[in-house]
C-alpha cells in the first residue's frame, strides 16, 4: 500500500522544498513529492494546514536498558522518541552494564530492532566508564558505535582522554564529551551563584565545566579528533568553543532545550524535576545561549533524556537524581518558545535537529527527496495542548514543564515509511 500524504506545508530548503506539496510513499522510500499528486486508491493522509519536516535525530538519549529497566527500556523510550517525532536516537552507554563491550552494544542492537524508531549505539570511552583503562575501541568500532563517550563520568585523567582521542582518531569515531572538573564539582547539586547561596544549596561553579572544556579543546588541537561537547550550558565554554573553530579545531556542540528555557531561579521551590546535569545555569547564560541559538552558532540540540523513576526523585533535593524526561515535550518547547517568535525557522530547527547530528554520527540523513528514506513528521502548529507526564510514553516522568500550555504538537511519525505515532484527535497511539 502507497500512502499518500496530502496538502502539508513542507519545509526542507537542503532539499529545495519550501511550500504545500504532496508526499507519497511506498514502502520505506519517498517515491515521489509534487504540487498535486493525483490519488489512484493510495492510503491518503489530509495534512492540510500541518507542517511536515525530516523526523529529528537527538544524539543524546540515555535509554536505560540493560541494569534499569525499572528507569527506562529501548522499547518505552523509543516510543517516547516517537511521540516527540524523533526517528532516531543515540542512546548513550551508562547502562549496566556499561557499553564497553560488542556484547552490550549487540544486546542494545537487538533489543532495538522492534523498536519504534532506530537506536545507535554510542559506545563507552573507558572501562565501566571510570576514566581508568580505555575499552576495546576497535571492537566497539566494529559492533557498529556511532561514537564514544563516558557520558555522566567525565575523562578526568588527560593522558587517558589523549590516549582515546588517538584510538578514536584511528577508526574515524567522534568522542562525545561530557566535560565536569570532579574537584571544582564535587557534591554540587545546581549552579554556583547568588540562588545556591539564597537556596542553601551546594554550587557547581560554571569553571567546573568550562576547565574540561578547555583542556579538551587543546587535546582535540593536539590529536586532530572531532570533539563533541555534550549539553554546553555556560557562556564561558561558549567563548572556548567558538575561538576553537576560528582555529580551525574540529568541534562541535550540543544545547538542550532546558537550558534554553530555563535558569537556577527555577529551583526555588524545590522541585527536584529542575535538578540536572550540568545544572540550570545563570539568566546570563541562558540569555547568551538564547542569542547563539538566533545567530546560528549552535551546531546540535538534542534532549539529553534522563530518565528516572518517581522514587529517584523523591526526597530531598540533595539526594534527587538529576536528569529531565525531555523527548516528549522538546520539539514543542522549541516551536512554541523559538520558532512561533520568529527568533529561529523551521530550516533552523532542521539543520540542528536532523542534518547536524546526521552528519556527526554518520548515518543516513538525506531530508525530504525522491528515494530518500521515508522518515517524517506532521506537526500541528496551531493545537495547544498541557504538558502531562502521567501520559507520557516514557517511564521517566521527571520534567519540570509539567502542566505548561504549549502551542503546536507533533502528530504524527513516519519511520522508513511506517505511521509509527498517530495523535489525530488526541489518540496519542504508537502504532508498530
Amino acid at each position: 500500500m502507497k500512502t499518500l500524504i496530502k496538502s502539508g506545508r513542507i519545509y526542507d530548503s537542503k532539499n529545495g522544498l519550501d511550500g504545500k506539496y504532496d508526499i507519497l510513499i511506498e514502502g520505506n522510500k519517498i517515491f515521489e513529492i509534487n504540487e498535486d499528486i493525483k490519488n489512484q486508491g493510495y492510503q491518503v493522509i489530509d495534512a492540510e494546514g500541518k507542517i511536515i519536516i525530516p523526523a529529528l535525530i537527538d544524539m543524546h538519549t540515555h535509554l536505560r536498558e540493560p541494569g534499569f529497566e525499572e528507569k527506562e527500556t529501548v522499547k518505552t523510550g523509543c516510543e517516547a522518541a516517537a511521540v516527540g517525532g524523533f526517528s532516531a536516537v543515540a542512546a548513550m552507554p551508562n547502562t549496566k552494564p556499561i557499553a564497553d563491550n560488542p556484547a552490550v552494544v549487540e544486546h542494545i542492537k537487538h533489543k532495538a530492532e522492534k523498536a519504534a524508531v532506530r537506536v545507535y549505539p554510542i559506545g563507552s570511552i573507558t572501562q565501566d566508564s571510570k576514566g581508568e583503562m580505555l575499552s576495546e575501541i576497535g571492537t566497539l568500532a566494529k559492533a557498529g558505535v556511532k561514537a564514544l563517550s563516558d557520558d555522566g563520568n567525565p575523562v578526568m585523567n588527560s593522558e587517558i582522554m589523549r590516549r582515546a582521542m588517538e584510538y578514536a582518531s584511528a577508526f574515524d569515531l567522534p568522542i562525545i564529551d561530557h566535560c565536569e572538573d570532579k574537584n571544582l564539582s564535587q557534591d554540587g547539586v545546581m549552579h554556583e551563584g547568588y540562588y545556591s547561596t539564597i537556596f542553601g544549596l551546594k554550587g557547581i561553579p560554571a569553571a567546573a565545566e568550562e576547565i574540561m572544556v578547555a583542556r579538551d579543546i587543546v587535546l582535540a588541537e593536539m590529536t586532530g579528533i572531532h570533539l563533541h561537547i555534550a549539553h554546553l550550558s555556560t557562556e564561558g565554554s561558549l567563548n572556548l568553543v567558538k575561538e576553537a573553530k576560528a582555529r580551525g579545531v574540529n568541534i562541535t556542540f550540543e544545547v538542550t532545550p532546558h537550558h534554553l528555557l530555563l535558569t537556577d531561579k527555577a529551583l526555588e521551590n524545590y522541585n527536584p524535576d529542575t535538578k540536572v546535569h550540568p545544572p540550570l545555569r545563570s539568566e546570563r547564560d541562558k540569555n547568551i545561549l538564547v542569542e547563539a541559538l538566533k545567530a546560528g552558532e549552535i551546531d546540535v540540540l538534542a534532549t539529553d533524556h534522563a530518565p528516572h523513576t518517581f522514587e529517584d526523585k523523591l526526597g530531598e533535593f540533595d539526594y534527587a537524581a538529576f536528569g529531565i524526561s525531555g523527548l516528549e515535550t522538546a520539539l514543542s518547547l522549541l516551536y512554541h518558545n523559538f520558532i512561533k517568535t520568529e527568533m529561529i525557522d523551521w530550516d533552523d530547527l532542521i539543520r540542528m535537529y536532523y542534518y547536524k547530528p546526521g552528519e556527526i554520527l554518520k548515518i543516513e540523513s538525506e531530508g525530504l527527496k525522491p528515494g530518500s528514506r521515508a522518515d517524517l513528521l506532521i506537526f500541528n502548529p496551531e493545537r495547544e495542548w498541557k504538558v502531562d507526564k502521567k501520559n507520557f510514553k516514557s517511564k521517566g516522568k521527571n520534567t519540570p514543564f509539567d502542566g505548561q500550555m504549549l502551542k503546536g504538537k507533533n502528530e504524527m511519525t513516519f519511520v522508513g515509511g511506517k505511521l509509527v505515532y498517530d495523535d489525530r484527535g488526541g489518540k496519542n497511539e504508537i502504532l508498530y
